[in-house]
């Protein structure tokens, strides 16, 4: 049977059918579906983990213990999982081991732009990339059958548009994958990263890469597919659908392992065509091995390696360099968007974190932010963040600054979710170092950003269990937080007044300011939207300036509310100083009159 599955939905079928019994991950744009979609099969095991570390540590004790296992991230997980990609290429592994790595290029959603095939190079772990959605479900099998036939985990590397286009897929049926072991692995040389047994695991991973470059002169996943030979064209992933619209006539050799590449059929290939290009996302990863075979071809002087590829940019870029003609150039329409107001990205309508901002606008506070949906504070009205790098670096950021000399007592703020991921120990760090850094989580009771996914503050597991709801204060005075405060984030003058305190104290401090993600099921059923008094209303301002989509100006100046948008979180009316915007409580009171 057919189905037709994004890219995402291929790889967790894939997992399913070839016998992965344990997936663990974070939740990270454009990787998140996998595991969501794997956690509905049966017979299987997934969690969301922490951070991404821990999710492939996870993965690898269950590798370990003999299981098919899978660890998907987007690509800057890769980075916090770096430790753990590493050992476990060392290691090796006794069940098979794929980690399924998202590249965003273009950086829809993420904080830079970066090509983890080179990651892969980087650790000796090989490297597989699918065309489509077929090939993202087939090669998952074909990761974990090289995976315990060489003894090494495989990277599954795929890029946004394969994750989220679809393709039709060809289902199969679920084959059972080992059995856990009946001991669990007691190999002191292979296992235990001591320095004397890692310098012998080195020459046996260089040896493993040797192997491995001579299997991917057979793998089915690279093969040449011969046109006209005036153009060749090495491609791979969701350029290859790129080279096959442009270029239709070309011929095409199509690399689904790209790590390591094979030799023969690439001097094969080069050495019977007259031009010979490589076409591929971001880096020029390819071009480079290729290049180090001593075999010229072009690449990154004809195409971009900035930002994602499109047939668009793919065909001007040929033209440019004279590998098709201008006839073939077209012209596109640029719809007229005529005088339609820009419309940068905003914290949703009744979003308990834009109280917090509203104050530390007022307070003039340094904010270090961090990754999540508080990161739209950064942005006009707010305007109320000053660095933003990584998960979890807002804390050891502020520390930083506090131990620099900086005058001005830092503030760190980062999600729920984030402080779970890399908070806790910078927060430690912070204790244990006697810094002043004040450390404020907005807690929304969800990882929002990425779509509402569970995590140890929520009481739930990915697979809809019931668990332990961690609690933050308890957490927060373990690390060593002595001034500890939960705070209703809709109420602003307790906000306010607990930062004050805060900031008087000659010490760390921690706030929890906790509020629901406005867009939850159950703060849906609590929608009470407010209204103007339009007499009272003078139109100075004010309730403008708390950046909530639901205030609207009329063209006499005068505020107004859409009350298919607000919530009835009352910010704003606690902003207006001519109590000119209702309460919840006066409006259904004047509802029930």
């Amino acid at each position: 049977m057919r189905k037709l599955l994004s890219g995402n939905e291929a790889i967790a079928r894939g997992a399913w059918e070839y016998g992965v019994a344990v997936a663990s991950a974070y939740p990270g744009t454009p990787s998140t579906e996998i595991l969501e979609e794997f956690a509905r099969y049966p017979n299987v095991y997934a969690e969301w983990a922490t951070n991404e570390k821990v999710a492939l540590d996870v993965a690898i004790g269950a590798a370990y213990a003999g299981r098919r296992a899978m660890s998907t991230m987007k690509h800057v997980g890769l980075n916090v999982a770096a430790d753990a990609f590493f050992y476990a290429s060392m290691t090796g592994i006794e069940g098979g081991l794929v980690i399924v790595s998202a590249d965003d290029p273009s950086m829809h959603s993420s904080q830079n732009e970066q090509d983890n095939r080179n990651f892969g190079k980087f650790a000796r772990v090989p490297v597989v990339e699918p065309v489509d959605s077929q090939e993202a479900k087939d090669l998952v099998g074909a990761a974990l059958d090289i995976s315990e036939r060489f003894d090494t985990p495989v990277m599954l590397r795929i890029t946004t548009r394969i994750a989220h286009s679809s393709t039709p897929v060809e289902l199969g049926e679920r084959r059972e994958g080992p059995p856990p072991l009946p001991t669990y692995p007691r190999k002191f040389e292979k296992y235990v990263m001591l320095p004397v047994n890692a310098r012998k695991r080195h020459p046996v991973i260089e040896e493993r890469i040797r192997k491995l470059t001579e299997f991917a002169e057979t793998f089915p996943f690279n093969r040449i597919e011969w046109g006209d030979r005036s153009l060749g064209i090495v491609t791979c992933g969701v350029a290859y659908q790129y080279a096959k619209e442009i270029f239709p006539t070309a011929s095409i050799l199509k690399l689904g392992m790209t790590y390591p590449i094979p030799p023969k059929m690439v001097r094969e290939f080069v050495g019977q065509v007259e031009r010979a290009i490589v076409l591929e996302e971001l880096d020029p990863f390819v071009e480079n091995e290729i290049k180090l075979l001593g075999i010229w071809v072009e690449g990154k002087s004809i195409f971009s390696g900035i930002g994602e590829m499109d047939p668009r940019t793919v065909r001007e870029q040929a033209v440019a360099a004279g590998l098709l003609p201008e006839s073939v150039r077209k012209t596109y329409i640029v719809p007229d968007v005529g005088s339609l107001p820009g419309r940068p990205p905003v914290l949703c309508p009744g979003c308990p974190h834009r109280g917090f901002y509203v104050i530390t606008r007022k307070l003039k506070l340094p904010i270090n932010g961090d990754i999540g949906c508080y990161t739209l504070g950064a942005l006009p009205p707010l305007n109320s963040t000053d660095t933003c790098g990584c998960m979890g670096a807002s804390i050891g950021v502020a520390h930083g600054a506090d131990k620099a000399g900086s005058p001005e007592r830092n503030i760190a703020v980062l999600g729920d979710s984030t402080f779970f991921h890399t908070g806790m120990p910078a927060l430690l760090n912070v204790a244990y170092n006697k810094g002043k850094a004040i450390t404020v989580v907005l807690d929304n009771r969800v990882t929002a950003m990425t779509g509402h996914q569970d995590n140890p503050g929520t009481g739930r597991t990915l697979q809809g269990q019931e668990t332990k709801e961690i609690e933050f204060e308890p957490l927060l005075r373990a690390l060593g937080m002595d001034h500890v405060q939960t705070l209703d984030a809709f109420d602003l003058r307790e906000v306010e007044r607990a930062l004050r305190e805060a900031l008087k104290r000659d010490e760390a401090s921690a706030l929890v300011v906790r509020g629901e993600c406005a867009l939850l099921p159950e703060a849906r059923k609590r929608y009470v939207p407010l209204r103007v008094d339009e007499e009272r209303c003078n139109g100075c301002g004010l309730c403008f300036r708390v950046g909530c989509p639901a205030i609207v100006k009329r063209p006499d100046g005068k505020a107004s509310i859409d009350a298919l948008l607000c919530t009835g979180c009352e910010v704003c009316a606690q902003v207006c100083g001519r109590k000119a915007i209702l309460f919840r409580a006066q409006v259904l009171e004047q509802s029930e009159a």
